[in-house]
């Protein structure tokens, strides 16, 4: 059994306790995994403390440097990382192996990007310059559904920027993001990437460690509140990207047979469980019916399975606790509508295979809660702005999307809608370049393009008389 160490201070060290990684395809224990202790958090915030004054120093073009070599590595090793990744995770190895390369893209966009000192005002007065600054310590916290191309939306802006990282990866997917340590901490000066792993219990202590002076937190909103209040104490900075409840709306212009695949897509990547993932549809009465049979066909005919085996397309939920809470939802679903293809899968693993529901409204806990699983509610509607408002009704407001043969009509809609992102005619679609935040109880903050590498900075005015 391969063996897997933390990351502090340059070395690769045994954690103070160990626990198990277990495979949601088998439900079998896949590696034993170091658990950091406090006492090892604290030594790998004074690490990267300690490295932080030297690292602050360095050139742009040395910390691009690294960030292409880091990339070089990812890429390399794409096909082992994919792979762990897929048996930890449970996502197709074909996907798996594209978050790796995906990880490598982040690295290589950062690269493309500067922070430069500006001139707001040059006169006979006086003279004003802004600078953006390292901010220092970053706490990055990544969760469980995506461990590697979420590292690539904070450690890649965050070294460019001049800080560095303790890492922690959520303890149900720790080994890819260890393997990923092991790689690359010759990279980087020793401290100036720290990775960690625990068993969800040394969260509090790092967003209240007076030494990080930012969390950049990806998970869930009721995780997100206590980060938030985690970081009161010290004022530090946060960024927080949290849960959704993501709705399209379907016009009643569309063609239910062009426009199905898109929005099953858009439901069902990663078994479900996106942040961004569309989790309630809309759909004008006119063409209920014809839309909800389209859906049902796709999750019918969808291959299901171990994301080692070749053809699979939607893997098992990522851990027990995630498939129990889907399965709840569904037995509940059941209850307010009708349940058109799906539910769970084999008796062994954590399968459920795509579920289309419809018949079913706002009030039930499939329409108002985050599922985060592969279960899609289908919702009838006769009016489009009564649409309109009740996809604005959700307390998250992290993505969007809609859906209509007229493109002008579709922005309409979607300038309207009270969410971060909001896209017409496809869902889930993001980029490097592109900045992504949420809006309400979705997030706080920018990752991400220009907006996101100066999250990672403090802002500072240098005013000058003359």
């Amino acid at each position: 059994m391969t063996t897997y160490k933390l990351l502090i201070d340059g070395q690769m060290v045994d954690g103070d306790a160990v626990m198990d990684v277990i495979n949601p395809a088998t439900e079998e224990v896949l590696a034993q995994c170091p658990r950091a202790s406090k006492a090892q958090l604290d030594k790998a915030v004074a690490a990267a403390k300690a490295a932080f004054p030297a690292w602050s120093r360095t050139s742009p073009a040395e910390r691009k440097k690294a960030l292409n070599a880091i990339a070089d590595i990812v890429e390399a090793n794409a096909a082992e990382l994919g792979r762990l990744l897929t048996q930890e995770q449970g996502k197709p190895l074909k996907d798996a192996i594209g978050e790796a390369y995906g990880l490598a893209a982040f690295c290589r966009y950062f690269t493309s990007m500067d922070l430069p000192r500006k001139v707001l005002e040059d006169s006979e007065g006086r003279k004003v310059e802004t600078l953006r600054k390292p901010l220092g310590v970053i706490g990055a916290i990544v969760p469980w559904n995506f461990p590697l191309i979420l590292i690539g939306l904070k450690l890649p802006a965050a070294l460019l920027a001049g800080n560095t990282v303790v890492l922690k990866p959520a303890p149900t997917t720790p080994l890819t993001t260890l393997r990923l340590a092991e790689l690359i901490k010759d990279v980087l000066p020793p401290g100036v990437l720290n990775v960690i792993t625990d068993a969800n219990d040394l969260g509090a202590a790092m967003t209240a460690h007076p030494d990080v002076r930012k969390i950049s937190f990806t998970g869930s909103s009721a995780t997100g509140k206590k980060v938030m209040a985690g970081a009161a104490e010290t004022l530090k900075r946060i960024t927080l990207e949290l849960g959704g409840n993501d709705a399209g709306i379907v016009l009643d212009d569309v063609n239910p047979k062009t426009a199905a695949q898109g929005i099953f897509d858009g439901a069902f990547q990663n078994s479900g469980q996106v942040c961004i993932a569309m989790k309630r549809l809309y759909v004008h009465e006119s063409i209920y019916d014809e839309m909800c049979d389209e859906l049902a066909a796709l999750a019918s005919a969808s291959v299901v399975g171990d994301g080692l085996e070749q053809g699979t397309q939607i893997g098992p939920l990522q851990n027990r606790m995630q498939f129990d809470k889907v399965k709840e939802i569904i037995e509940d679903a059941r209850k307010h509508g009708t349940v058109m293809a799906g539910g769970a899968g084999p008796e062994k693993g954590f399968f459920i295979r795509p579920t289309i529901v419809r018949d079913i409204t706002d009030g039930t806990r499939l329409v108002d809660e985050e599922q985060f699983g592969p279960v899609l509610p289908v919702i009838k509607y006769s009016d489009p702005e009564d649409a309109l408002v009740r996809a604005n009704a959700s307390p998250y407001g992290l993505g969007g999307s809609v859906w209509s043969s007229d493109v002008d009509r579709a922005i309409g809609f979607a300038e309207r809608m009270d969410a971060g992102t909001v896209w017409v005619n496809k869902h889930i679609d993001l980029a490097p370049h592109i900045p992504f935040g949420g809006a309400k109880q979705s997030g706080i903050g920018v990752e991400m393009g220009e907006e996101g590498l100066a999250e990672f900075t403090q802002l500072q005015v240098i005013n000058i008389a003359r």
